[in-house]
């Protein structure tokens, strides 16, 4: 077994990590409350106790030096007396012998996105290489108490690969994994209605004043980006700087906003390819491609049985329009690859896609909190808008699709029915509104990102004096880990944040695309 070294900068941690270990109890303390029960008199107040890092399926290393806890917290701050939960947190130390004194906190995506998995990719971008990194898991997801996971929507997602996309049975089936997931949560005591972005900001709050904190850094991405601008209007002391990577507003997230997203990043995609002159040659009609895919697949869906990556046994497949759209959403076919996929799929070999389509048969049981994911997406996203809006958000993105692909919005199939069934409030008017601190923010964005456009960060930077907006040419989804210069703007931000170097950008290349013979 190997033997782990604590980095360089660990010392400098040390402070910080003698102050969490005097925040747990002493022998002679009262044991705190278990998670899951009232209180016992009075409104909860916030703590941080010391204890083991959680154990993960596949050893981080960077936990085997970090110090581990979890924020104990009221579940609803609305309700005095109410039952408290626990969100596990780590401290992972800087690996600078000098670090700066403001650490830099992780807001995740999702939601309901498991959080420590990201601690590798988090490293490797050098989040950590000046400051120390703290990561906590949203409220309700893996390693939390409670863990507000969906294993019946794990398996109905496993077994959707071999289902049409949108006919009433696939919905059924959802429909029916959905209920039986809320009446469990509920029964258990579950107030679901407390697993919102204003309950998540203010676990944040309280972790930075639970651990003696002055100022920090806020680095999110996707949904941690719409958390982190929650964050940013609700509680805004002691933050320094805020870097945003994928911004998924607050202010604008929407079942329509999927379609203006989709679009700005396929249309960034095509432009991409008619600019590259050997790609322009060898798929000179790309749009119009995809358009006739999407069309006779919605038509005509296509039936396979398709080998899952890593080996398993062949599972069954359904090709239709809207697992073509899901799948370039979901970037399950890297983008260099695209242009060779539709024109694949066109003259009748569809494995790119249908083998694409086959990893979403491998699910790890238990690991999303779907509960969080519902909670948010019902009471954020979803209220405000009716059914038809998001068909005709859809038209207006690609009108050349049939309606049956454009009425569901993409990756977020069936929510009105859904969140009928969640029944959580709707909190939409709470959201809507722009932060506007004074507090210098950097926009991060690929111009691939089908799940985020780009063109959102400018519209959100408008109510935030002195922000920086960059985009990564040929990135999808979640910059920094892909991107070298991302990670360098990155950087340079958190030690400016009012000048940040973004020179790496000008003329940087995105990957070429995949050319195959005729």
């Amino acid at each position: 077994m190997p033997q782990h070294r604590r980095p360089p900068g660990a010392q400098a941690a040390d402070a910080v990590l003698a102050l969490l270990a005097a925040l747990g109890p002493t022998p002679a303390a009262a044991a705190p409350p278990t998670p899951g029960t009232p209180t016992p008199t009075g409104p909860a107040t916030a703590r941080f106790v010391p204890g083991p890092c959680p154990r993960t399926p596949e050893p981080i290393e960077a936990l085997a030096t970090a110090r581990c806890g979890y924020l104990e917290v009221p579940e609803n701050r609305s309700r005095p007396g109410g039952r408290t939960i626990r969100l596990a947190a780590a401290v992972i130390p800087a690996a600078s012998p000098k670090p700066a004194q403001d650490p830099v906190v992780f807001m995740s995506g999702g939601p309901g996105g498991e959080t420590f998995d990201d601690i590798p990719y988090l490293v490797s971008s050098g989040l950590n290489r000046d400051r120390d990194l703290i990561v906590m898991a949203q409220r309700g997801n893996l390693y939390d108490r409670p863990h507000l996971a969906c294993p019946e929507l794990d398996r109905f997602y496993a077994a959707s690969v071999g289902l049409p996309s949108y006919t009433p049975r696939t919905e059924r089936l959802m429909l029916d994994a959905v209920k039986r997931c809320r009446d469990r949560l509920t029964a258990d005591g579950t107030d679901l209605s407390a697993y919102n972005s204003t309950e998540n900001a203010a676990d944040f709050a309280d972790l930075r004043t639970a651990l003696g904190i002055k100022q920090w850094n806020v680095y999110g991405h996707s949904y941690g980006s719409n958390l982190a601008l929650t964050y940013l209007r609700l509680h805004p002391q002691g933050v320094r700087a805020v870097a945003l990577d994928s911004i998924a507003p607050a202010q604008s997230v929407s079942l329509p906003f999927a379609w203006a997203s989709a679009r700005e990043g396929l249309a960034n995609l095509y432009q991409a390819c008619a600019a590259e002159p050997r790609c322009n040659s060898r798929y000179p009609d790309l749009e119009r491609t995809l358009n006739e895919q999407v069309r006779k697949l919605d038509a005509h869906p296509l039936t396979l049985n398709v080998r899952p990556p890593g080996g398993a046994d062949p599972v069954k497949v359904v090709l239709d329009g809207g697992a073509l759209v899901n799948l370039l959403v979901a970037k399950a076919v890297p983008f260099k690859d695209v242009p060779a996929a539709i024109d694949e799929i066109a003259r009748g070999h569809p494995d790119r896609f249908a083998e694409a389509r086959a990893a979403g048969a491998v699910q790890v049981t238990g690991q999303t909190a779907h509960g969080l994911t519902n909670s948010v997406v019902c009471s954020e996203w979803v209220p405000d808008h009716t059914a038809s809006d998001v068909l005709v958000a859809g038209r207006r993105a690609f009108p050349d699709w049939p309606d049956p692909v454009l009425a569901q919005a993409p990756q977020l199939a069936f929510q009105d029915q859904a969140c009928r069934l969640w029944n959580v409030p709707d909190r939409t008017a709470a959201q809507r509104a722009a932060p506007a601190a004074p507090v210098p923010t950097l926009f991060l964005n690929g111009t691939f990102d089908m799940k985020t456009g780009p063109s959102w960060a400018r519209q959100t930077a408008r109510t935030l004096p002195g922000s920086t907006t960059v985009q990564i040419p040929g990135i999808g989804h979640w910059t920094v880990p892909q991107s070298p210069c991302a990670r360098k703007v990155l950087a340079s931000f958190l030690t400016r944040p009012t000048a940040p170097d973004t020179g790496c950008v000008a003329d940087l290349p995105w990957e070429p695309f995949t050319i195959t013979p005729k």
